[in-house]
């Protein structure tokens, strides 16, 4: 093992520590979590089928961007069988079934497998999905892959799910309050539900962080440098429908977003300025040279991609989405 490694795995060990610790403050107990069918029609009860034709009734007045926003988001939490093996692959990870990193996946895995459950739930009985074109693109995706430039680097990827958390809550916070707005208080109280999960995992992501930052600031800083160089790629950048190229669907999905205010460019910039403000970058001492230039790189990018991202026009609509079928 190299001295790089090695320090990574030395590093990770005393996160696990912290992390075994708190674990039980960033994810919920699963015998009283929520749970899907907390929120959808429950097939045993005598109001089964009235539930559900209020439920289509409610749907029917979602906007045609907010259809393809949540199917998007769907898929995108559909597709976490790649997740999760994703995060196993992390150098200073012990494969163990034991080992407190991978209690961590798997714990972390399985709440976060209740979102797509109930989301797809609520897609299917809608009325508004062609259910076999998303589940061809869910197919894609977890059949693609993704590439989002952390390699088992665990620095780089604690970086990536710290933003990527952040960026997932705001997008189903947005979502929960457009489908209150188009009179779908049930879509509304589930996005919220799965907005809070997401809070709680970026809160988990960002302190594991933070204790990186504490005991190996500089390899810490030029991985922060190294990601935004590269910019934050969404886990569904695959994303394509039958037929098409991989990644051919994804700028449509995002540009539906955008409309919508769901996600957009500035909403990227703030929250990298909310990392660099949560990690302390500015007030950080005793960095070396490498960890100053990337101190100094960081520090500036924000206010450069915030005068970009206002210039940007909101995309026109002109793309037919194979999954919506009304």
């Amino acid at each position: 093992m190299n001295f790089f490694a090695e320090k990574r795995r030395e590093v990770m060990l005393h996160v696990e520590q912290y992390m075994l610790e708190m674990m039980g403050t960033y994810l919920k107990p699963i015998d009283t979590n929520w749970q899907p069918t907390d929120f959808l029609p429950v097939s045993t009860s005598d109001t089964f089928f009235e539930d559900i034709h209020s439920l289509r009734e409610s749907a029917s007045g979602l906007s045609y961007d907010l259809v393809a926003v949540l199917i998007g988001d769907t898929i995108t939490e559909e597709a976490l069988p790649t997740y999760e093996s994703w995060l196993s692959m992390v150098e200073g990870v012990s494969r163990s079934e034991e080992g407190g990193w991978m209690r961590w996946n798997r714990h972390w895995t399985a709440e976060e497998n209740r979102h797509g459950d109930l989301l797809n739930k609520y897609l299917y009985l809608s009325g508004r999905v062609d259910m076999r074109q998303m589940e061809i693109s869910t197919q894609y995706l977890i059949a693609d892959g993704f590439d989002i430039g952390t390699g088992h680097d665990p620095y780089r990827n604690f970086i990536y799910t710290s933003f990527q958390e952040l960026a997932t809550n705001i997008s189903h916070r947005r979502v929960a309050s457009l489908a209150k707005k188009d009179g779908d208080p049930l879509l509304s109280k589930m996005c919220g539900m799965i907005a809070s999960d997401e809070a709680r995992h970026a809160k988990a992501y960002k302190d594991f962080m933070s204790k990186i930052f504490e005991v190996d600031a500089n390899e810490a800083m030029v991985a922060f440098e190294d990601m935004m160089r590269k910019k934050i790629v969404m886990p569904a950048h695959f994303l394509r429908e039958m037929g098409l190229k991989m990644g051919q669907t994804f700028g449509h999905f995002t540009d539906a977003a955008q409309r919508l205010g769901v996600y957009t460019a500035v909403d990227y910039v703030e929250i990298m300025q909310q990392l660099i403000e949560e990690w302390k970058l500015e007030s950080m001492r005793d960095l070396n040279e490498a960890g100053e230039k990337a101190r100094d790189y960081i520090m500036a990018l924000p206010s450069r991609l915030l005068r970009v991202a206002e210039r940007m026009k909101n995309p026109t609509m002109d793309y037919k989405f194979s999954w919506i079928h009304a």
